[in-house]
């Protein structure tokens, strides 16, 4: 008998995705070995740690050792807003990663890439076979992992690339954590124009589904994931508003100077939000599913009203906790110091 039986690696297993990836696996009875930086304080015991950092290749190889399964969640974000540490996390640390699993003879790799890949896209709704158009440097960081990928695929890896739309769940905090707090306190919200742009989220629950799934289907390929219904973003903030109950409304404000704004603040370092942010927010983007739905089984559950509301829910019952988490907790597990928002909420 094999006294060490293949486990699953998450790398980034103490990043908001990461763990609720690392907890879902485990409820499937899966042997699980967390990689990240710093350890999660909600680990389950069961769940092996290994400290690293994803561009230290001995420490990369040293946790892909004896895993079948490799997810690979870490990334550095858009709110990070360092070009440096995109090309050296996301690029850089994807090629240690996918080589070390290849050399511990990992028989799948799942990638969790980004919708940022595909910029602003011309038309929808988009699919795999839209061709990728980052128009920042998240994006292109992303895609360039995706490429990576490709390539070892061509080598024999067998990788798949899944692309959410974005990630909402409970506990998914960051710049969500602001538009929760603003409603909270009965303040308005903003939406770019008319808010008719046509804006697709998905449930982290969902997409952890999906890249089991995926990784249960051999062959190297590539899944876009998004909720099946969505609607626009004004809809959107607008049930969140009346959800919450406290007052809040939806305000327009110009598409083209709140656009400039935001990246004249983000250039400053005045604000928390990135280029893509700006980028996105008033326009419109949706994945067609199809391809995920018939090939994998998939079906999400949530659609954009349901978790949003769900994750104004657990911040407004966890806030005190939230405002007291550790400084080193990920970008989307913590508080955001809102810079300038503070002062904008005021506006509206």
């Amino acid at each position: 008998m094999n006294a060490n039986p293949p486990r699953a690696l998450v790398t980034g297993g103490s990043g908001y995705f990461g763990s609720l990836l690392r907890d879902r696996l485990r409820s499937r009875g899966t042997t699980v070995r967390s990689f990240d930086l710093v350890d999660a304080t909600d680990r389950p015991p069961e769940v092996e740690f290994a400290a690293g950092d994803i561009r230290d290749a001995d420490a990369v190889a040293a946790a892909c050792r004896e895993c079948a399964t490799v997810y690979h969640c870490v990334a550095q974000v858009p709110l990070a807003k360092d070009r440096a540490l995109f090309e050296s996390v996301n690029r850089r640390g994807t090629e240690v990663l996918l080589g070390a699993a290849q050399a511990a003879g990992a028989s799948k790799v799942i990638y969790v890439s980004s919708s940022a890949v595909y910029g602003a896209p011309n038309t929808n709704p988009v699919t795999e076979a839209t061709p990728p158009a980052p128009a920042e440097d998240y994006g292109r960081a992303k895609l360039a992992g995706e490429s990576l990928c490709h390539e070892f695929a061509a080598r024999g890896l067998d990788v798949t690339i899944v692309r959410p739309r974005t990630i909402i769940g409970h506990g998914r905090l960051g710049i969500f954590q602001i538009l929760f707090e603003w409603i909270r306190t009965g303040y308005n919200v903003p939406v770019l124009g008319d808010g008719a742009n046509l804006y697709q989220f998905v449930h982290a629950d969902d997409l952890a589904d999906a890249c089991i799934l995926a990784a249960a289907r051999p062959g190297a390929t590539t899944y876009n994931c998004g909720a099946a219904e969505f609607g626009t973003m004004r809809e959107a903030l607008t049930h969140l508003c009346a959800h919450a109950g406290t007052g809040s409304r939806v305000r327009r404000v110009p598409f083209a100077p709140a656009v400039f704004a935001m990246n004249a603040a983000s250039g400053l370092g005045l604000s928390p939000l990135g280029p893509y942010h700006a980028l996105m927010y008033g326009r419109s983007m949706f994945f067609d599913i199809t391809k995920a739905r018939h090939e994998l089984g998939w079906q999400p559950r949530y659609s954009n009203q349901a978790m949003l509301s769900q994750s104004y829910d657990w911040y407004v019952a966890h806030r005190d906790e939230v405002l007291r988490a550790h400084a080193a907790a990920s970008h989307h597990r913590s508080a955001v110091k809102q810079g300038v928002l503070a002062l904008a909420k005021y506006l509206l």
